[in-house]
C-alpha cells in the first residue's frame, strides 16, 4: 500500500477546510479540523500498537478471550489510549447526530487517566452545532479522514504530520487575516530569530506568548539540523487564548514533543512560570507578543510581584515593554532572548524611554534588527527584533549591533516575505557582529547615550546613496544644442510669418 506523502495530506486537509467554508470563519472551523486530525491520528496509532500486542500475545499462545481483556489495559500503550466510545470504527460511518457523538468521544479521551496531557485540549470545539455544522458536513469530514492512514506506518515519513499541521496553521492565518496574527508568526521571521538564538539540545526554551507553538517547533527543527537530540530540550510556553492553547498542545504532540509544558492563561496578570515568589528562568526566551497592547495589566505591574518590573512600569496603552521585562525576568544568568517589537519601542520617550535607558545601562541589548513592513498578519507596520543577553561575550560588551534589513524582501501576494537570501544576510550580519556598509553597524553605548538612549536604527546605519556626480560639460553642451534648435525653429517661424505679411516675433 502506498504511504501518505506530504502533498497528498496537505490537499486532503485543505479539502476539509473547503467543506466548512461559508457559515464559519477560518478562526472557528480550524478547531474542528484540528480536533478530527488528532482523533484520527490517535486512533490509527492506537490500532497499530493494538495489532502488535495481539500478535505478540498470540505468539505466546494466549487465547482470544484473554487477549481481548489484556489489550484494554491503557498502561500497555506507549502513546495515548483510545476508549471504546472514541474509536474510529464506531464514528466513521455515523450519519445522524454526529456532533454529540464526537463531543462524547473527545470527552471520553480526556477523561482517561492515561491521557492526562490532553485535559482541556480536545473539548474546545463544540461539534454539536447543527445550524452551522450540520451532519452532512461532519459526515464529509469523517469520510475525508477515513481515507487516510495517519499511523507511523501509513506515513511516508513521521515528520510529515507535523509539517502538514504547520501548513494548515499557515493557511488559516492567510485566510484569517488579522485574526491569523493571533496565533501565527511568519515562518521566515521564526527562522531568523531561532538561528540568532541558536538553541542547543540540553537547553530550556520558553515562549510567554506561545500562539500555536511555532517558535518551539522551529527550535526543535534547528537542534535536529545541528545533529542534536531534540528530546533533550526542555520546552515551555503560555497562551491566553483557549482555542490557540489547544492548537499549541496538539502541535507539540504531532511533532513528537510529548512532555512540553504549555500553560494557559494571561502571562502578565497570571504568569504560570513561577516558583513561589519568583519566576522560573530559562536559557533561551523567544516570543512575538501582541503589538502595543492596551489595558495589558498596568495595575499588576505596579505591585511588581515576581520582580518583573524593576526597570519601571510601562504606560497603560503600550504593553510592549511589559512583555520584554517579563522575558528578561525569565532569563537565567546566562540567558538570551529575542522578541519582535514595533519600532516605537526603540525611540518612544516617557516611561518607555526610562525603561530603555536602564536596560541599556545594564548592557542587556545585544542587537536591534529592522525588518521589512507588511510581514505580519494583522498589521502592515514594520517591526524589529531585539536581542537581549545577560551574558554578553567580552567583544560585545558596551556595544549594540544595528541591522537595517527593511529593504530585503520579495512580494508574496498582498504580503511581503523574507527570502532565503534575506534570512542568510541577516543571520550572517548578526554572527559577524561588525560593520557592513549601508546594512549593519556596531555602536558603542557612549554614542547611544549621547543620542539620549534612542535606538532608532536610522540613526546608526546610514543607507543614503551619494548624489551622482554632475558632468558640467555635458550639461552645458545639452543647453547649447537646445538653444541652437530653438533659434532655428524661431527663424523658420519668422520666415513663415513674413510670407503671410505678419510681424516677426
Amino acid at each position: 500500500m502506498q504511504k501518505l506523502d506530504l502533498q497528498t495530506l496537505e490537499k486532503k486537509l485543505w479539502d476539509c477546510a473547503n467543506v466548512l467554508r461559508g457559515e464559519l470563519s477560518s478562526a472557528e472551523y480550524k478547531d474542528y479540523i484540528f480536533g478530527l486530525l488528532f482523533l484520527k491520528r490517535m486512533n490509527d496509532q492506537f490500532n497499530l500498537e493494538r495489532k502488535k500486542l495481539i500478535k505478540e500475545y498470540k505468539n505466546e499462545g494466549m487465547d482470544s478471550e484473554t487477549i481481548d481483556a489484556l489489550i484494554e489495559d491503557p498502561s500497555l500503550y506507549d502513546t495515548f489510549f483510545v476508549p471504546e466510545q472514541a474509536r474510529w470504527s464506531k464514528l466513521k460511518d455515523l450519519n445522524f447526530n454526529i456532533g454529540p457523538e464526537l463531543d462524547k468521544a473527545f470527552k471520553s479521551i480526556e477523561d482517561e487517566p492515561k491521557n492526562s496531557e490532553l485535559i482541556g485540549v480536545l473539548t474546545t470545539a463544540n461539534y454539536n452545532d447543527k445550524e452551522r455544522v450540520p451532519d452532512s458536513k461532519l459526515n464529509q469530514l469523517l469520510q475525508i479522514f477515513d481515507s487516510m492512514d495517519l499511523s507511523n506506518e501509513g506515513l511516508e515519513k513521521p515528520d510529515i504530520l507535523g509539517d502538514a499541521y504547520m501548513y494548515l496553521i499557515k493557511m488559516f492565518a492567510d485566510d484569517g487575516g488579522k485574526k491569523g496574527g493571533e496565533f501565527y508568526t511568519p515562518e521566515e521571521v521564526k527562522e531568523v530569530m531561532v538561528r540568532v538564538l541558536k538553541p542547543e539540545e540540553t537547553e530550556s526554551i520558553y515562549d510567554p506568548t506561545v500562539g500555536s507553538a511555532g517558535f518551539l517547533i522551529n527550535s526543535i527543527n534547528y537542534v535536529k539540523e545541528q545533529g542534536g537530540n531534540y528530546k533533550n530540550l526542555q520546552l515551555y510556553g503560555q497562551e491566553i487564548n483557549l482555542s490557540t492553547w489547544a492548537i499549541a498542545k496538539l502541535n507539540m504532540l504531532l511533532h513528537n514533543a510529548k512532555g512540553a509544558t504549555i500553560w494557559k492563561g494571561d502571562t502578565i496578570r497570571d504568569p504560570k512560570n513561577r516558583e513561589g515568589s519568583t519566576l522560573m528562568t530559562y536559557d533561551k526566551v523567544i516570543a512575538n507578543p501582541p503589538f502595543s497592547l492596551k489595558n495589558w495589566g498596568k495595575d499588576i505591574a505596579q505591585s511588581n510581584q515576581y520582580n518583573r518590573f524593576n526597570y519601571g512600569v510601562p504606560p497603560k496603552s503600550y504593553g510592549d515593554f511589559a512583555f520584554v521585562m517579563h522575558m528578561v525576568a525569565s532569563m537565567n544568568s546566562k540567558g538570551k532572548m529575542a522578541t519582535v517589537v514595533p519600532h516605537g519601542v526603540l525611540f518612544r520617550g516617557g516611561a518607555e524611554g526610562k525603561i530603555r535607558k536602564k536596560m541599556l545601562q545594564d548592557d542587556l541589548f545585544e542587537a536591534v534588527i529592522g525588518l521589512p513592513s507588511n510581514l505580519f498578519y494583522g498589521t502592515g507596520i514594520p517591526a524589529a527584533v531585539i536581542v537581549l543577553n545577560k551574558n554578553k561575550p567580552e567583544a560585545k560588551k558596551d556595544k549594540v549591533l544595528f541591522i537595517e534589513a527593511s529593504k530585503g524582501y520579495e512580494k508574496d501576494g498582498n504580503k511581503n516575505r523574507l527570502t532565503d537570501e534575506n534570512i542568510e544576510k541577516i543571520v550572517d550580519a548578526y554572527d559577524k557582529y561588525k560593520e557592513i556598509d549601508k546594512y549593519a553597524n556596531v555602536i558603542d553605548l557612549d554614542e547611544i547615550k549621547e543620542n539620549d538612549y534612542n535606538l532608532n536604527i536610522a540613526r546608526y546605519v546610514d543607507t543614503t546613496e551619494p548624489e551622482p556626480e554632475v558632468d558640467i560639460e555635458s550639461v552645458v553642451k545639452r543647453i547649447s544644442d537646445r538653444e541652437e534648435k530653438l533659434s532655428r525653429s524661431k527663424n523658420k517661424i519668422n520666415d513663415f510669418l513674413e510670407e503671410l505679411g505678419f510681424d516677426k516675433i
